[in-house]
């Protein structure tokens, strides 16, 4: 009738409904933003909840009381490390008269549902595992820089279990970001259907309520462990609800017992946190008299998928040239590592993970090092050096005198005089070498007595076999022998003596 324009007197006298009752349900009608002809589809339960409002039961001043005090108390909860328990004991001393915790619970969880009522979840073994980081950080001691370096706390949580896992970590960033997710994994011995992380960068590359971009190497993490990422929508806490809560009992069960303790190391920050973490996981569920390393083990162990066999290795990537020396510089490491010499000058990619160091070029790997944290310091594979480099980089005093002894035992003997009055034989062996690289310049009998010559002289380096060599003084060795004929004297003997 008042779609078809009738007025409200027409309608009071056609249908005898009170003039307030008529204007109820008018306004209720315009409110619900609702055409005739919907409402005409609405089920009579349907149509009783949008225009009969139920009577409000009346509660008497006590609980009146109680809950006006809700909202502040709802607030209060939200701080780190405050639970029912102490509010209602906070409540009961300043009203002696008020009801007891059971009925404070339960009041509190009426008028909760109330304002905001919310879908349960319901959690299956195997399903999930809901992982965030802390809001509060840890710290640790650095000896080295004599700092306090402050680190961020990774929670997981499996959803049906609630058996936790918390780790200590440098970052947020993807490397520990992933490498904290591998080690939960590893530490309930298998694998969930899906990870369910926050929407932070490490995890989610573009948010969004249907279907979130996942981070990529995030996603190469889940493939590898045969797992799906799906992050909690944002804005809706109940999606991560279990996490948040796993972190404010973290607060009270972990930094609590550890606030007085100076660690030195993340390592040393971990075995305490790994301690801490064991007696949570083994005291007893609220109202229950099993923990959560029982319920794991009775009823979500076995439904989690198997760990495969090797670990996922986070890789990242960087583009260097190839030196004239035949190195590549990891910049994040200031080490260097070696290419193929055929490579020098072109420019490359290296890929690099926590254990090894991959050089591709035109998507081809030329080289694979062990990866090394030493800085300014040179990782190098013999074979990727030029045959000239490869020879003077295997020199060794053995190889060096077999050479020698190749040309001449004089030869021999004075490349041994060189190496033994050394105290650094790696620039002994590049003197010895430019030595018995004369043999190609000038032969190796001239090699051979300037070598003699030299012995006779005492004097032991290149410089001395260059001169000798430079003046011909090795030709005139046999001239002068015959020149400087020994005198005769009673008190020489002679070589016949020795026959």
């Amino acid at each position: 009738m008042h779609t078809q324009n009738q007025t409200q007197s027409e309608i009071i006298v056609q249908t005898g409904i009170p003039r307030y009752t008529l204007k109820k349900h008018i306004k209720d009608f315009k409110d619900s933003k609702l055409t005739f002809a919907e409402i005409n589809e609405l089920s009579d339960k349907d149509l009783e909840e949008l225009f009969v409002k139920p009577e409000e039961n009346k509660v008497n001043e006590k609980l009146q009381t109680l809950y006006n005090l809700f909202p502040a108390i709802d607030k209060e909860l939200k701080r780190k490390g405050v639970t029912r328990q102490l509010l209602w004991e906070e409540y009961k001393s300043k009203y002696t008269d008020g009801v007891g915790i059971t009925q404070f619970v339960w009041h509190f969880s009426q008028w909760k549902a109330r304002i905001a009522p919310t879908m349960r979840q319901e959690h299956k073994a195997g399903d999930k595992l809901y992982i965030d980081f802390a809001g509060e950080k840890l710290s640790f001691f650095d000896k080295a820089t004599k700092e306090t370096r402050r680190v961020e706390v990774f929670v997981a949580i499996l959803g049906a279990s609630q058996l936790t896992f918390v780790q200590a970590v440098t970052s947020q960033q993807k490397e520990d970001f992933i490498g904290a997710c591998e080690d939960a994994l590893h530490y309930y011995g298998g694998v969930p259907a899906a990870i369910v992380p926050d929407n932070l960068k490490s995890a989610v590359t573009k948010s969004n309520k249907y279907e979130p971009t996942i981070n990529e190497t995030f996603s190469d993490f889940a493939e590898h462990y045969n797992t799906t990422i799906l992050p909690a929508r944002a804005n809706k806490p109940k999606d991560k609800a279990l996490v948040e809560s796993a972190v404010n009992i973290i607060y009270t069960r972990i930094y609590a017992k550890i606030r007085n303790v100076t660690f030195f190391s993340l390592e040393e920050l971990n075995k305490a946190i790994g301690l801490a973490l064991e007696e949570h996981n083994n005291q007893l569920l609220t109202g229950r008299d099993y923990n959560r390393r029982q319920q794991f083990e009775e009823i979500e162990r076995a439904t989690l998928l198997p760990l495969p066999a090797l670990r996922y290795e986070f890789k990242k990537q960087l583009y260097a040239t190839v030196k004239k020396d035949g190195h590549v510089s990891l910049t994040p490491d200031k080490h260097y590592y070696s290419a193929p010499y055929s490579f020098i000058g072109k420019k490359v990619k290296v890929m690099f993970s926590r254990y090894t160091v991959e050089i591709f070029y035109n998507y081809e790997r030329i080289a694979l090092h062990k990866r090394l944290r030493i800085q300014y310091d040179f990782t190098t594979d013999k074979e990727h050096l030029s045959p000239n480099h490869r020879f003077i980089s295997e020199l060794s005093p053995e190889r060096i005198l077999l050479l020698a002894d190749e040309i001449d035992k004089d030869v021999k003997i004075y490349i041994s005089k060189i190496l033994n009055q050394s105290k650094y034989q790696e620039q002994a062996c590049k003197v010895c070498l430019g030595i018995l690289a004369f043999a190609k310049k000038v032969g190796k009998e001239r090699l051979i007595k300037a070598c003699q010559r030299a012995l006779d002289y005492g004097i032991y380096n290149y410089k001395t076999i260059k001169k000798i060599l430079e003046k011909g003084l090795d030709k005139q060795k046999s001239e002068d022998d015959e020149q400087r004929k020994m005198p005769q004297h009673d008190n020489i003997r002679g070589k016949d003596y020795y026959k």
